[in-house]
């Protein structure tokens, strides 16, 4: 029975974590995330879309966050034009086997992005090279960058419009973070579009 009880410790340890990382994102990061609500409520506006990507937990969000956009969050509206790049194993698996695992987002953002377009690329290191060579296509493309990263930052810092930087260096920590921020943009985007 003691093996339970240093069980629910280590699961109530973990719960504190993720609380104390939410409670430290709450103070630093709002500022960035309506930010990045305010441009993909313009994009939206303007008839353009959201495109998003990420690797292994920051693809999971990268769909999670297209499906509350292109699905609905909060109210019954329109569905949003949102998509995420990292769904269509046909184009994956092509586009790695020709041209390398690092241009599998670029090059799609060179086959659907547009200017006026806006492109949410997630990593918890902030230096996936596939994410941030999207971010640099997507520049030279004319779409409007977000990024979600960890704290340190890293190299896609650089090129985003807006970089929302998870203050952790734990990975689980910041993959909470990231999911709360796109809940928070999806809320406001709703919001802005739709009425309270």
């Amino acid at each position: 029975m003691s093996g339970n009880r240093d069980t629910e410790r280590a699961i109530e340890r973990i719960f504190r974590e993720s609380s104390d990382a939410l409670a430290r994102a709450a103070d630093s990061i709002p500022a960035q995330a309506a930010e990045a609500a305010s441009i993909v409520v313009r994009a939206m506006r303007a008839g353009a879309k959201v495109l998003l990507c990420g690797n292994g937990g920051s693809a999971a969000d990268a769909q999670h966050i297209a499906a509350e956009l292109a699905g609905r969050l909060r109210r019954e509206r329109r569905g949003l034009p949102a998509l995420a790049l990292t769904v269509n194993a046909s184009v994956l698996t092509a586009v790695s086997n020709d041209y390398g695992y690092e241009a599998v987002f670029a090059r799609q953002v060179e086959a659907v992005g547009s200017e006026g377009d806006v492109l949410i690329g997630i990593s918890t290191s902030g230096s996936s090279p596939n994410v941030v060579r999207a971010l640099e296509e997507a520049r030279t493309r004319g779409l409007a960058t977000i990024g979600l990263m960890g704290e340190l930052g890293g190299p896609m810092e650089d090129h985003c419009d807006v970089a929302i930087k998870a203050p952790s260096r734990d990975t689980q920590r910041i993959q909470e973070i990231h999911i709360a921020v796109g809940h928070a943009v999806c809320e406001t985007v709703e919001s802005e579009l739709f009425g309270d």
